[in-house]
């Protein structure tokens, strides 16, 4: 069996930093770790070959050579996703889907032809699909309600990767999330109980990618790294020792809850086995909203005093917020733009709610009658549901706090408070510790990182209106923290790939406003009956 596994195009967002990414020589953020997983699941006596469309095109040539073309993806991969099983099916060949996206819309990926649907985990259902193989089968639907024991899953096959085109790997530790915020699909695909991998599996990974000559940094993808709190620090220990008795050849990135702020060990392990950036689900600084959405654990602890545990503990934030939560008072973007600046976090992602498949937001609202579109994870799209207050309010509060997040200004204001902060870690200024965790191994000298870096310094420091204020940070960082300038110019690199990305927001969301205004929506399933406090506003929305 020759498999061509195609990873969809992932559009323009917040995480694709192409320009950034592009100066530097790269072509893509991250990997598909699911499709490399898939492929070390499946039968190794088959032959494979990977087409990431964010890197490369599919040609010709490999629609022939394949007897089978697999696809897996996100929501927000929709539109390329359909056309490939389109493009597949006009070539004949048999195709297979799997992912988040055909597991949550299965019906999306039948309409368009797929032929299997390999849907949940693959460590369960793979194997049921290869087995409908063997048998003749043309056709199949393959689910499991339980969720596999991830100590079942293999190396994923890195060596299909073209892995310079990359900015980051990926792996993965854990599955699920102990939490039940209710916007979040993570716990309706993974579910509620973290499970983990051994650390001598993630070892394995981590040799692999070593032996594959891989010497950037890694994203573990884990939805809540720590959402398994009497395992991590057992695996964080080991990582300590495998990074120290490795010289250190990585760094690491992931996802967590923010009541990390609450174990000093857990953070100081973190901290220790070189992971240097976290991403954290905010949402919102309005308590009502956290309360009404189910995010208890943002509510424990005042958030600025944790934001500012974490940072001074050594590690790098980046935080997620969301607009359009039910009851959400006026003024809302306002409040998310004052606390990223009040809390210095660099890095903001901020888009409109999004009612995702099978979750309770999902089933609460379309027992209300509110839904109007199925979702699309992206920063460029408005509330598919009817919001409790105007959409136009939403609409105007949401495009102008990501303006000014955004602003050179404000960010590099950002930027160089956050990084005067994290300085202030020991990890960072205690020259010791320093160099225990900087990167032992000579690497060859990055010309293209070096002109990227003139490029920006350029940029920022001559072309754009906030040049005097570059400069002001820059010396700031040289005269009282040096070893931040690194992190300053890093971070200070992803403002070209915002400034033109906060246009696209404003531009795509002012015209999906206009279209919305005009009618040009309904209501997902007209045949449930509104509650008359809703039936007037969907009227109003639906009028042409």
């Amino acid at each position: 069996m020759k498999v061509l596994l195609i990873y969809p195009i992932f559009p323009t967002s917040f995480w694709s930093f192409e320009k950034a990414v592009q100066g530097i020589g790269k072509k893509a953020f991250m990997p598909p770790l699911g499709l490399i997983t898939v492929a070390a699941l499946l039968p190794q006596k088959w032959e494979f070959r990977l087409i990431d469309k964010n890197i490369e095109p599919v040609t010709e040539s490999d629609w022939e050579w394949a007897d089978m073309v697999m696809f897996s993806g996100m929501i927000a991969q929709k539109e390329d996703f359909m056309g490939l099983i389109q493009e597949a099916k006009t070539r004949n060949k048999p195709v297979a889907v799997g992912g988040p996206y055909a597991t949550s819309l299965p019906n999306d990926m039948l309409d368009a032809g797929a032929d299997f649907l390999v849907l949940d985990e693959g460590e369960y259902t793979i194997n049921l699909f290869v087995q409908a193989l063997e048998r003749g089968e043309t056709n199949g639907i393959f689910r499991s309600k339980d969720k596999p024991d991830v100590t079942l899953s293999p190396v994923p096959r890195f060596d299909l990767l073209d892995m310079d085109a990359y900015f980051l790997m990926a792996i993965q530790y854990s599955r699920g999330c102990p939490f039940q915020c209710e916007f979040c699909d993570i716990i309706v695909l993974y579910g509620r109980k973290p499970r983990t991998k051994t650390f001598s599996q993630v070892q394995l990974e981590l040799d692999a990618l070593r032996e594959l000559g891989w010497s950037g940094g890694i994203f573990f993808v884990d939805d809540n790294f720590i959402g398994n709190k009497r395992t991590v620090k057992p695996f964080l220990e080991k990582l300590v020792d495998w990074q120290t008795a490795n010289g250190y050849p990585f760094s690491f990135t992931t996802e967590a809850s923010i009541d990390m702020a609450q174990d000093d060990e857990l953070l100081n392990l973190m901290v220790m086995s070189k992971f240097s950036t976290v991403f954290i689900g905010i949402e919102t600084p309005d308590t009502d909203s956290l309360k009404l959405t189910l995010k208890h654990q943002n509510n424990r602890r005042p958030m600025n005093e944790s934001l500012e545990k974490i940072a001074k503990a050594g590690l790098r934030i980046m935080a997620g917020f969301i607009i359009g939560f039910d009851d959400e008072k006026k003024g809302a973007g306002g409040r998310v733009y004052d606390f990223a600046m009040e809390n210095a976090i660099p890095g903001v992602t901020f888009s409109m709610l999004q009612a995702l498949p099978n979750t309770a937001l999902w089933d609460r609202l379309k027992k209300e009658g509110r839904l109007l579109d199925d979702a699309n994870l992206n920063q460029t799209t408005l509330l598919n549901f009817v919001p409790s207050r105007p959409i136009e309010d939403i609409a105007e509060e949401y495009v102008e706090a990501f303006w000014n997040l955004y602003d050179p200004k404000n960010y590099l204001k950002r930027v160089y408070d956050h990084f005067m902060m994290v300085g202030q870690a020991k990890v960072h200024s205690d020259p010791e510790l320093r160099h225990k965790l900087r990167n032992q191994h000579k690497t060859d000298f990055d010309y293209r990182g070096i002109l990227f870096g003139l490029k920006m310094v350029w940029k920022l420091g001559f072309y754009y209106e906030s040049r005097s204020v570059f400069w002001k940070y820059l010396y700031g960082m040289y005269k009282h923290n040096r070893g931040g300038i690194g992190n300053f110019f890093s971070f200070s690199a992803f403002l070209l790939h915002f400034l033109p990305y906060r246009k696209l927001v404003k531009k795509e969301i002012e015209e999906q406003l206009a279209m919305r205004l005009a009618g040009k929506v309904q209501v997902l399933d007209p045949q449930i009956e509104l509650s008359e406090d809703l039936q007037e506003d969907v009227k109003w929305y639906k009028a042409s």
